[in-house]
């Protein structure tokens, strides 16, 4: 493989911070610790890419090199950039045209990237180029190209 890609649908959510909680067993701590995402909304949409990607990467070997990695995030525009009454379903004026609120790229990005490892590469640390995009669309979801560099 060189290079793919591919659309997941939905709407795409950040990994958020990360929480560890210590493991207790009756009550003593185990010495093991369990950590987490922050937003419950993540595990779905990490599940969506990971499917999606296993989906069109079927019968691929895993990437091992160096990757290039662009993923195009298509967010929905909030019901306050549309007008009211008789405008309803227009874009107001004052609307912005990018994205500068939460969720941030960075977190966006964390989400897909642990989603696609072991299934588009051995780790993340194997990507050495990354361009992030995010953007407004009526078609929430993420266009994910990945490039292997040889």
């Amino acid at each position: 493989m060189s290079s793919i890609r591919f659309f997941v649908a939905g709407i795409p959510q950040s990994a958020g911070s990360k929480r560890a909680f210590a493991i207790r067993k009756g009550g003593i701590l185990t010495g093991r610790v369990a950590v987490s995402d922050a937003n419950p909304k993540a595990k779905s949409w990490k599940n969506a890419v990971a499917s999606r990607a296993a989906e069109v990467l079927q019968g691929s070997p895993i990437i091992t090199g160096p990757i290039r990695l662009t993923i195009e995030f298509r967010l929905p525009r909030p019901k306050g950039h549309y007008g009211t009454g008789k405008n309803a379903g227009k874009l107001r004026e004052s609307c912005p045209k990018y994205p500068t609120a939460r969720p941030d790229s960075t977190k966006l990005l964390r989400c897909a990237e642990d989603a696609m490892t072991e299934i588009a590469w051995a780790d993340d640390a194997q990507i050495v180029e990354q361009l992030v995009i995010k953007t407004y669309s009526d078609k929430p979801g993420a266009w994910i190209e990945i490039e292997e560099l040889l």
